[in-house]
């Protein structure tokens, strides 16, 4: 039976998919083939070279813990204007991005991936869903997670590719291409729990698009009728984490892991109607004590 693991994108929120993938490692669930799209891509990368494990899910979880805005982030104010100016294409460069998976990378290209690996990008110029499964694995999970106005554009064979959340299509068609019986569908979720918008520029952008991509993927999952059996994790829920933290990764990943302990405890994870498990919802007035 081929198994295939779909990563969503959602930024500081794609801490919550190690404590998914711990839950899945627990059960002996291992995945064939892996979908991957923005930071989901990254999360994926780690495990296509090094195979799911307890011992494999605790290093991703030390890398999660380190992260910093400021490091995926990096403030220039030289770059702030020359991007308002329109000299520079975002708002950020993709440097900390780039070391962050040169780093833990333990492969150069996709196709020396130990599991195969697809990253999704989207085509800047055309909107379309571009799905790369070979060439270099660092520029396609930068290309997969640039957002757009946030970090630069990629160039890929003549094609400037941005951030994969925005194709019209979701990985999920990928795995259901390949074949895949069982598809474990692993989103990031969004702040269900905000109590106000974000203010700034880059957390507007940043949490319009943990939106978009939710949104999408919702009905993705409601649309989907195929011979593959969908099994959606569950995000932990409500959410108050603003766009940019990367500070509370520690209990996404705890509170993650223990929702999707439940939820796979019961029938393996399998529902009659997935999606209503991430569907839109918000919380009024909750506080977070």
């Amino acid at each position: 039976m081929t198994v295939a693991f779909v990563l969503s994108g959602g930024a500081n929120l794609g801490a919550m998919q190690v404590g998914m993938l711990r839950a899945l490692a627990e059960r002996d669930i291992a995945p064939d083939l892996l979908v991957g799209t923005s930071v989901g891509a990254l999360n994926a990368a780690f495990i296509a070279d090094r195979g799911l494990s307890a011992e494999v899910v605790d290093d991703l979880e030390r890398i999660w813990h380190g992260l910093h805005t400021w490091q995926l982030f990096p403030p220039s104010p030289r770059r702030l204007v020359t991007a308002l100016i329109g000299r520079e294409p975002a708002l950020f460069g993709d440097h900390g991005l780039r070391s962050l998976a040169d780093r833990n990378l333990g492969f150069d290209r996709l196709e020396d991936a130990g599991i195969p690996l697809t990253v999704i990008a989207t085509d800047l110029l055309t909107g379309d869903e571009v799905d790369i499964d070979h060439g270099s694995a660092t520029d396609a999970i930068l290309a997969s997670a640039a957002i757009p106005g946030l970090l630069p554009p990629v160039e890929w064979d003549g094609r400037l590719l941005v951030d994969g959340g925005i194709a019209d299509n979701t990985a999920i068609s990928r795995a259901i291409g390949s074949d895949a019986e069982t598809i474990y569908v692993l989103p990031c979720g969004y702040p269900c729990a905000l109590t106000e918008p974000p203010t700034s520029v880059a957390s507007t952008l940043l949490h319009t698009m943990t939106l978009l991509v939710h949104k999408r993927l919702i009905r993705d999952i409601r649309e989907y009728d195929g011979p593959a059996e969908l099994i959606v994790l569950p995000p932990p829920c409500p959410l108050d984490v603003g766009p940019m933290d990367f500070a509370r990764s520690e209990e996404l990943i705890t509170r993650a892991h223990r929702v999707s302990q439940k939820f796979l405890a019961v029938d393996g994870g399998r529902r009659r109607a997935p999606a209503d498990e991430i569907a839109m919802h918000h919380h009024h007035h909750l506080h977070h004590h």
